[in-house]
């Protein structure tokens, strides 16, 4: 099988690609410090001549502007132009948990624009919707920056490997479109500001973190589950204590 990893030097794309290869299946690798451009078009019709699969895991250098809005938009619309020329079989992208609940943010915004975009062109999709990366926690935590402490809200959420997603994406790829979409969440459940805590002391940062209900996520007041997955959503493996020894090993 053909498979273009659209995105494929991010944090998921590099895992991704490496999955997909591993499986079997051609993976043709595309990126802007690879030659192709989302926002221009720029190399996309090579990248995906012959494809049989998209995988879309490209996200904006921005999370709080107008420019989070431009970059989906445009990307999306070229990826789906250039899928539909290609007669690519399955489109699938990535997003976020709680996408719809969170709209009043820029980057939801965005993102939801992207979801809609997929569904509305026709093409058979998968959405592939998951909760924050471990990898990510570090720049979370510091959204919440205030002097010398961080200000941080105790809403839940189930935060996950990035390998954890990378392996879903690439059974979704190989598998049937499900036109439809699917979650993934990692195995436990922490208040931000408790995930927080927990990173910071093992990083033997003694920084102290304050629970304030108000403080915004990307741009929004957060309620108590609007960052949780629906009950059908696949449970990654990986904890976060197995994830942080993992990685204060590297």
């Amino acid at each position: 099988m053909n498979i273009t990893v659209a995105g494929a030097t991010g944090v998921i794309g590099t895992r991704l690609s490496e999955n997909i290869r591993q499986s079997g299946h051609q993976v043709t690798a595309a990126s802007l410090s690879l030659g192709v451009d989302t926002i221009t078009g720029k190399g996309l019709d090579a990248a995906l001549a012959g494809t049989e699969v998209i995988i879309d895991v490209t996200n904006a250098a921005s999370f709080g502007d107008s420019a989070t809005l431009d970059f989906f938009r445009a990307s999306t619309r070229n990826l789906l132009a250039a899928a539909s020329e290609a007669g690519v079989r399955h489109y699938l992208a990535l997003s976020v948990v709680g996408t719809p609940r969170l709209v009043e943010s820029d980057y939801f915004r965005a993102k939801m624009v992207q979801e809609n975009l997929i569904r509305a062109s026709k093409r058979p999709y998968t959405i592939l919707r998951s909760t924050q990366f471990y990898e990510f926690i570090s720049g979370l935590i510091d959204t919440g920056a205030d002097g010398d402490m961080f200000r941080l809200p105790p809403a839940f959420m189930k935060p996950v490997a990035a390998g954890d997603v990378a392996a879903l994406l690439t059974e979704l790829a190989t598998g049937a479109p499900l036109d439809g979409i699917a979650e993934i969440s990692g195995p436990e459940q922490f208040g931000i500001d408790e995930i927080a805590r927990i990173y910071l002391a093992a990083n033997e940062d003694e920084r102290q973190v304050v629970t304030d209900p108000s403080a915004s996520y990307f741009g929004v007041e957060l309620t108590d589950d609007a960052l949780l997955p629906g009950a059908g959503a696949r449970v990654a493996t990986e904890k976060l204590s197995d994830w942080l020894y993992q990685s204060m090993g590297e």
